[in-house]
């Protein structure tokens, strides 16, 4: 039986590393874990926080994907963002990491 996630694979462009790092610890506030040094020789990066692990892959023919996108619970959604309350019981936003990925954020209504 599966019992949780441990982690999501999203790919990426050769060479993207520093703007990841941006992204996924400036603004997502993730912090960056040291990958396995067999696995660190073909580059990307990976990131963690409470419960929950987004590794990025380097993909040479990296194209985003449209729709499929990881959806992350947030304490508060960016002031001033579009703001959708299509899921029931939540606050939405969708968002880009610098590569591409859709990106979801959720706020859970009180």
């Amino acid at each position: 039986m599966i019992k949780a996630i441990h982690h999501v694979q999203l790919a990426a462009p050769p060479g993207s590393e520093p703007q990841l790092r941006e992204f996924y610890q400036g603004v997502l506030g993730l912090r960056e874990v040291p990958k396995p040094p067999e696995l660190a020789k073909r580059g990307g990066a990976w990131f963690r926080g409470d419960g929950v692990e987004v590794h990025l892959g380097i993909e040479e023919d990296f194209r985003p994907a449209r729709k499929a996108h990881p959806a992350f619970l947030v304490d508060e959604l960016p002031e001033g963002a579009e703001v959708d309350l299509l899921f029931p019981g939540y606050r939405r936003i969708y968002l880009s990491d610098p590569v591409g990925n859709r990106i979801e954020l959720l706020q859970r209504l009180t």
